[in-house]
Order: C-alpha cells, then structure tokens, then sequence
C-alpha cells in the first residue's frame, strides 16, 4: 500500500501540473454535453418541399395550407411542372415534390377517389423516409377531414371499429433530450478515460521517466493500479460533472437508484481504463496510441446503439455489439435514468463487465514489459 501510495502522489502531480488534461477533465465534457444534444437528435424538421397544383381549387389550397402549417415542411418551390420540380430536387433545393392533378377536387367529389404524386429525394435516407412518412400522414387527415365534408355522417354504416388508447412510459413527452443525453454522456465518460489512459504509459516512454521506474523495485501490478486509480478517480468527476449539466440544462433526473448507477460506472471504468493501459502497453508513441484509440472509440460509439438500435443491426453486428462494452452502458444509463431499473435488472450486465475489467487488466498488467 506504501508503494502504491507514493505512485498516485506521483501520478496526481503530474495531472494537476498539466493544465491541458484539467481542461480536457473538466471543461470539455461539460462544453459537448450542452452542445451535443441540441445537435444530435431524431427530429427532423424544415423538410423542404416543392409543390406542383394543376387544380388551383379550394380542396388544393386547402392541402397545402394545411401541409405547411404542420411545422414539418418548408415550402421552398411552387412551380407549374414536373421538370422545374426537378430541377429544385437535383440543385438540393427540394427533399420532397409533391404533384396534385387536374381535376383533383372534381374527381374527389364525384368519384370519391383521387391520387396525388409524390417524389422523394433519397440521398439522405432517414430524412427522405420520415419526410414521406410525415406528408401521407398529414394527407391521410386531410383525407378524412374531406370525407366527413362530403358524406353524411349518417351514410356510413355501422361496422364495429377498434379503437387503441396508447401511452408512451419512461417519456411520456417523446422528448428525444431524455433519449439522447445518457447515451451522450456515456460516450463522453468512455472517450474521457480511455484516451487519457492510452497516453499515460506511452508518454513516459517518449519523455524517459519509464526507464527511472523500471529500475525501481515496483511490482508491475502496482505500477498499473497507480496508474488506474487517479483515471478512476477523474471518470468519476466527469460523470458527476455530466449529471449535473443533464439536471440544470435538460431537466433530467435519475429515475432509479444513484447509487446504483454510479456502482456500474465505477466497474465500467475499470474495464475502459484498463483497456486504455492494454492499448498503452501496446504503444511506442503517443502518435500510436491516438490512432489506435480513435479506431476502437468509432467502432465502440457507432456499434453501442447509441444512434441506431442493436436490434435493427445485422446478426453479425449484434454478436460484435456483445463484446463492446459501451452498449451495456448506454443500455443500463437508460434503464437507470430512465426506467429507474433496479439491481435485478443491471446485475447481468455488470457481471459482464466484471469480466471485461478483469480480463483487460490483468491483460495490461502481464503485456507490461518491465526491464531492469
């Protein structure tokens, strides 16, 4: 114990000395969790829309009166044909085009039927598919706005109908900050503690102080654990710094346990961290170590369902997803600050985690060459 606490009086000496790590510790994370999740939603809005009216009647009007004050569409063309339409879409100056025959309004009402063209631009797949699913929602209530115009309530014949009550648990209000904020801040924690500790071995090495402690008579587990411990202690920080912001910005308060989650991230930590020294170990340059981190950290943000569902993913991807450790802790930041899961429902995940630290860890403690 004597031994390891001389190293994290070392060790924290040296990050107070640093003022680039401070920042790094202490403003960073705080600035990205109030910037990142005003950017990095599910909304889409401001869908841009051109409109073609061959009818020029009142149903039409009314269409597009009611298209445009959705708030979903911005209409940024009305325009006489198919080929100026066209054009709008090709220059990126339209997502959507959206046809109304002639004859629209008078074949509505004697026919009762009528079809409209629709034209969408797919270069951005999700804002393509949520923009057309957004217009034949608004034209299905037009629709049917139209219908109860025309047709007599008493005319329709009495069929019996099913009708569905929904309530949406855990966000109510589908507020995508509730969603988002916990899997950002999750992110944040990872990238925070695995760099910093990626580059703490390997920065020795390039200064020159390694060699002065392979000298010593420091057990290389010590020399591990102390270089573990002050990290732990600054993911710690971090993530209280995180709640913090997501209480006072979003409103956001753990439905479940604090204590709990804060358990979980102290495990968590153990695991990343001891995969930032596995890496750090690996390393001759700090050029190296960011390279290879940066490899990992994309593989970890884009494959830990933070913005794609791990379900929605191939099988392939899904049994990757298993052995990425971020997925288990944007699930259980979600299940805890969200659902106010208890220890029931986290223990499974922890426990794979347990297994994720102490393999990594000992992994860095055996890689860790120490010569005299």
């Amino acid at each position: 114990m004597r031994t390891i606490r001389f190293l994290l009086q070392k060790e924290f000496r040296q990050i107070f000395r640093n003022r680039s790590i401070l920042v790094m510790v202490l403003v960073m994370p705080v600035m990205q969790l109030f910037i990142l999740p005003l950017a990095a939603n599910y909304e889409v809005k401001n869908i841009n829309l051109a409109i073609i009216d061959n009818d020029h009647s009142s149903y039409s009007r009314q269409l597009i009166s009611k298209i445009t004050a959705s708030g979903y569409f911005k209409l940024t063309g009305y325009v006489f044909n198919y080929k100026e339409a066209m054009h709008l879409i090709e220059q990126d100056k339209a997502d959507l085009l959206l046809e109304i025959p002639h004859g629209f309004e008078r074949d509505l009402v004697r026919e009762n039927h009528e079809q409209l063209f629709v034209a969408v631009n797919a270069i951005n797949g999700t804002k393509a598919s949520l923009g057309g699913v957004y217009l034949n929602s608004v034209i299905r209530e037009e629709n049917s706005e139209i219908r109860l115009q025309l047709v007599a309530p008493t005319r329709f014949q009495s069929q019996p109908a099913v009708e569905i009550a929904s309530s949406n648990w855990f966000n109510p209000y589908l507020d995508y900050h509730l969603f988002m904020v916990p899997g950002i801040l999750a992110i944040l924690v990872t990238m925070i503690g695995g760099f910093l500790t990626a580059l703490n071995i390997v920065k020795e090495k390039e200064v020159g102080t390694i060699e002065q402690i392979n000298v010593t008579p420091i057990k290389k587990h010590h020399f591990i654990l102390g270089k573990l411990i002050p990290f732990w202690v600054l993911g710690n920080v971090v993530f209280t710094l995180g709640l913090i912001v997501a209480r006072v910005a979003y409103g956001i308060v753990p439905v479940g346990n604090l204590f709990l989650l804060y358990g979980f991230i102290s495990v968590y930590l153990l695991a990343v961290l001891g995969f930032g020294l596995l890496v750090s170990t690996y390393c001759d340059t700090q050029q190296q170590a960011m390279f290879i981190m940066f490899f990992f950290i994309m593989i970890f943000i884009l494959m830990g369902g933070l913005f794609t569902s791990i379900d929605s993913m191939p099988d392939w991807a899904q049994v990757v997803t298993k052995f990425n450790p971020v997925s288990y802790l944007i699930e259980v930041m979600r299940m805890i600050v969200l659902k106010g899961s208890g220890i029931r429902d986290v223990l499974p995940k922890m426990g794979v985690i347990l297994i994720f630290a102490f393999v990594l860890n000992t992994w860095a403690v055996i890689n860790y060459k120490k010569t005299s």
